[in-house]
């Protein structure tokens, strides 16, 4: 039996903010979401993702999110001339 999963069709990063965007299909075509996350070292020195971010993240957190409004904005022209080929 074969699964089919659903790859990131992109990923953007300032430092250690990162957001990763989502192909999905609905009833009414494809729609794109995204899930912004912050790495960071715990107290052993390994590595861990959270969805919680400080005051201090708020900046790059906002202009990832411009970042990101526009990568969909071109994927979402990508899928229109897809849709007219």
């Amino acid at each position: 039996m074969t699964t089919k999963t659903n790859k990131p069709v992109q990923t953007l990063r300032d430092g250690n903010i990162k957001a990763t965007l989502w192909r999905n299909e609905g009833d009414k075509g494809p729609f794109y979401s995204v899930q912004f996350i912050r790495t960071y070292k715990d107290s052993e020195d390994n590595y861990q993702d959270t969805d919680s971010f400080t005051n201090g993240d708020l900046l790059k957190l906002s202009r990832l999110g411009v970042r990101v409004y526009d990568a969909i904005a071109k994927l979402r022209v990508d899928d229109q001339k897809e849709v007219g080929q």
